[in-house]
């Protein structure tokens, strides 16, 4: 269909309404939060999270004055770029998923931001692609395990381990010329109560920022959990379904 198409623009109206609405509410839930826990509304980002859905979604909600988007997965999140680019909406991108060593010299090329950084090797490496592809630092999070559980992604608090201690992919990332070293990234484990989870993740932040002071940001909470993160200090709120609806199953 052309984009003249009368019921083809009849449907982007009426997803752009959706999509308004449920903005709507997230800003709402998310000032409510701050406003509970004594904080500007200004000191928290939505990272819209667009996994499963188009670049059509993208470019209506940048048109709705979101600034942030999140993918999980390189396959889809650098074509969505590409087709996002293409039809004018330029957000800041941020790489929210598992990343592979393999994967990140095509991140690399879209990602302002990438949130999942969890090992040194896999530091060295978004350092090696980084510096080949671009001229400013990348801003990295480093994904910690809250709960510690060396079979999870995240990088372990406290641990020795010389791949995924936090205190060494905390340095690995701090000390690589193409990378800078923005904060921290966690999810709740299961059977947590988000609160608890969140409140370990504050911790562990306030001591990575004793040794880098930059790491300022806190990209935690989603959907279900936005309010405990913001009351623990979350900085970026990383929300899908409340903002796109329910998605499909990921194969």
């Amino acid at each position: 269909m052309s984009s003249a198409d009368p019921v083809a623009g009849a449907a982007a109206g009426t997803r752009r309404a959706e999509l308004a609405g449920n903005l709507d509410r997230v800003r709402a839930r998310i000032a409510a939060a701050c406003a509970a826990a004594g904080r500007p509304a200004a000191e928290v980002t939505l990272v819209a999270v667009t996994k499963t859905y188009p670049a059509a979604d993208v470019v209506l909600l940048t048109g709705l004055g979101v600034t942030d988007v999140g993918e999980n997965r390189d396959q889809e999140a650098a074509a969505k770029a590409a087709e996002a680019t293409a039809a004018g909406a330029r957000p800041r991108w941020h790489f929210v998923g598992r990343l592979q060593r393999n994967k990140c010299r095509s991140v690399v090329g879209y990602a302002d931001v990438v949130q999942s950084v969890d090992s040194v090797r896999l530091a060295a490496a978004l350092d090696r692609a980084a510096g080949q592809v671009r001229d400013a630092p990348l801003d990295v999070l480093v994904q910690v395990s809250v709960d510690g559980d060396p079979h999870r992604g995240g990088a372990l608090p406290g641990a020795a381990a010389a791949d995924a201690g936090l205190d060494a992919v905390a340095a690995a990332v701090a000390g690589a010329p193409a990378l800078r070293l923005a904060g921290l990234m966690a999810v709740a484990p299961q059977g947590w109560e988000p609160a608890r989870a969140f409140g370990r993740l504050a911790e562990v932040a306030a001591a990575v920022r004793a040794d880098h002071p930059g790491a300022t940001a806190l990209s935690a909470g989603m959907s279900a959990d936005l309010e405990a993160a913001v009351a623990a200090g979350a900085t970026l709120v990383r929300v899908g379904s409340a903002l796109l609806g329910m998605r499909a199953t990921l194969r």
